[in-house]
């Protein structure tokens, strides 16, 4: 099997340049390109099978159509898209295969699945609480990681959670209801990525952690994507896809 040639959208940022560097380890992947903010992927995608993109979450929507032109599969990493861009990207999920997930890593996508079964089984008793923390330079919050944990707590209880999530909590905010899902964003030093779910009832409580000490974990699983969309047809995955989760 030949290697997939991969181009890095967003090379100079730290995930970029932990993509290169995990990249140059794997033999079943090639670097066909590095290009970042003022750069042409046009001029450089038709020596590709797939985009890796970790930009900015505005540039998303036109990397996707032009991969969709080209007919070259697309891995998301950007986070903190307008529900615009997402209804863009979306758009050429008939075109191309995309993988789109909030997180890359092997560790966290088994989270996802493990808060799910902890929902199933510890039942509505239990309240829910969704903690994170990451750098100081981090733009969004929360992250694309704790957006996503939350919609599995709200999916399971069947809660559209935009009647149910509560951002943090400030003044007399009155008991907690039985119904909210909480959220907390934290900031500060180098923190690559933490998350917690915190399911607490009367007399016991159940926390879910993951804590990321380096990107090359992001890194590894994105290009895992990268190698195993090129050959599926047209549509958007997401890691629980990739790990054979689902």
């Amino acid at each position: 099997m030949n290697p997939v040639r991969v181009i890095i959208n967003g090379s100079k940022g730290q995930m970029g340049q932990a993509l290169i560097t995990c990249a140059g380890r794997m033999p079943d992947i090639r670097l066909a390109g590095q290009i970042d903010a003022g750069d042409s992927l046009a001029s450089v995608i038709e020596g590709a099978d797939a985009v890796i993109d970790f930009s900015f979450h505005a540039a998303t929507p036109e990397v996707a159509r032009l991969c969709a032109e080209r007919r070259k599969a697309l891995v998301i990493g950007t986070t903190g898209h307008s529900e615009a861009e997402k209804e863009q990207i979306r758009s050429h999920a008939r075109s191309i295969p995309m993988v789109w997930a909030s997180n890359y890593s092997t560790g966290v996508n088994t989270l996802f699945w493990l808060t799910r079964k902890a929902t199933e089984i510890l039942g509505p008793s239990f309240d829910l609480e969704v903690v994170e923390m990451h750098h100081r330079l981090k733009k969004d919050a929360p992250s694309g990681t704790a957006t996503t944990l939350v919609e599995i707590l709200a999916d399971v209880r069947k809660q559209q959670l935009k009647e149910v999530l509560r951002h943090g909590r400030q003044g007399i905010t009155g008991e907690r209801t039985s119904t909210e899902i909480g959220m907390h964003a934290l900031r500060g030093g180098d923190v690559v990525g933490d998350h917690t779910v915190i399911f607490a009832a009367r007399g016991e409580r159940v926390e879910l952690t993951h804590k990321a000490s380096s990107r090359e974990t992001f890194a590894n699983g994105a290009l895992r994507a990268a190698v195993w969309v090129v050959s599926r047809p047209p549509a958007i995955y997401d890691m629980q896809d990739v790990l054979g989760l689902k």
